[in-house]
């Protein structure tokens, strides 16, 4: 096991969390706030009903999903969260908010982009022709464009926050950038836009890294699997998540939280063994199995290149249509881990299944 870094209480690191008002991105500012991180939460989602909301996914009644909320939870577990409601899909939010930060704090440890949003009332799973600018500029605006802007504006301070940090201990983590992707950058997934840009963010993960490494700065991407955030459950609750995902078994999804715990181990990581693997894309559920981490209900999930996601969700149900009976529970139940390789699982999607 890596030896991890122990943050002191005197000096609680500092981490900017973006889209952290919901999903994955909420589940990372809490667990950031677990590990005892002053967080500063990010999103349009504001108690003060300033910013327009209209093109949110909807999620259950009655669940306050701003960032206000967020941080306060993030205080609750421990931490010190600070809510800054802004729209990055405007240019000079990001940059705003992030020179703010660092004018009160004077370092950023941790920049975690989860910001992500998708065109209201749309079909994700249509021709890419038939889809418009609309899909693109959506999932790409402030999915990556506006990724690229707070890195932009982010990798001085983190350059001037390490170089602080020279003459500490081996064991100080270096700032790390988490650029929060998914297997869509690997393999066809939804439509055309949707790969692009996540390809896109880990590639920024990637070059991004050769000029931050004299600079003690590390990247990564980081690939979540299927995650049972708010919308995604009410979306099974309304009865269109089947279509929307190819008919997967959300309620063997990852929790945000998942998430969260995999980038408080990665920007834990002494500075030796994090920029070693700067740049990388790393994968929540494999990080789990190496790390030694869990879900919160103490399960750890496969990975979605794993034989054990693979042939359950894909293979057994192509076969059982096919052949007209079930897959003995014997082989159902002693699936291996195994991954498979990123040139093998990239080569194209997954079969449509009909499942009826």
């Amino acid at each position: 096991m890596i030896a991890a870094f122990t943050m002191s209480a005197s000096s609680p690191r500092v981490a900017v969390v973006t889209g952290a008002s919901r999903g994955i991105g909420r589940g990372i500012a809490l667990e950031l706030g677990t590990a005892g991180y002053k967080v500063y939460v990010l999103g349009r989602s504001s108690r003060g009903d300033n910013i327009l909301l209209d093109d949110q996914r909807p999620v259950a009644d009655g669940l306050d999903l701003t960032v206000e909320s967020a941080a306060e939870e993030v205080t609750k577990r421990g931490g010190n969260g600070m809510a800054i409601p802004c729209d990055l899909n405007k240019d000079g939010e990001i940059e705003r908010a992030l020179e703010e930060i660092y004018e009160n704090e004077k370092r950023l440890d941790v920049l975690v982009c989860s910001a992500y949003t998708t065109p209201p009332n749309c079909n994700l799973r249509s021709e890419f022709w038939t889809q418009g600018m609309e899909m693109w500029d959506a999932l790409n605006g402030l999915g990556l464009r506006q990724v690229y802007a707070a890195c932009q504006a982010a990798a001085p301070k983190m350059i001037e926050t390490a170089k602080s940090q020279q003459s500490a201990s081996s064991s100080t983590p270096p700032p790390l950038i988490c650029l929060v992707s998914s297997f869509g950058g690997k393999s066809y997934t939804f439509n055309v836009a949707y790969g692009v840009g996540k390809a896109a963010k880990d590639r920024l993960a990637q070059d991004m890294s050769y000029q931050l490494e004299k600079y003690g700065v590390a990247t990564t991407s980081i690939y979540p699997g299927l995650v049972r955030t708010e919308a995604n459950l009410q979306m099974d609750v309304d009865g269109t998540w089947a279509e929307a995902s190819g008919d997967l078994d959300l309620s063997q999804g990852e929790t945000p939280a998942f998430s969260g715990r995999a980038v408080v181990k990665l920007a834990s990581l002494p500075k030796k063994d994090m920029m070693a693997r700067s740049g990388n894309v790393e994968v929540v559920a494999e990080l789990g199995k190496e790390m030694g981490f869990t879900d919160v209900n103490g399960n750890l999930p496969a990975s979605i290149r794993s034989l054990q996601y693979l042939l359950p969700n894909f293979v057994f149900p192509q076969v059982e249509k096919e052949s007209g009976k079930p897959v003995p529970n014997w082989i159902k139940d002693n699936v291996p881990d195994i991954l498979l390789p990123w040139s093998v699982f990239s080569g194209g999607p997954p079969p449509e299944v009909d499942k009826r």
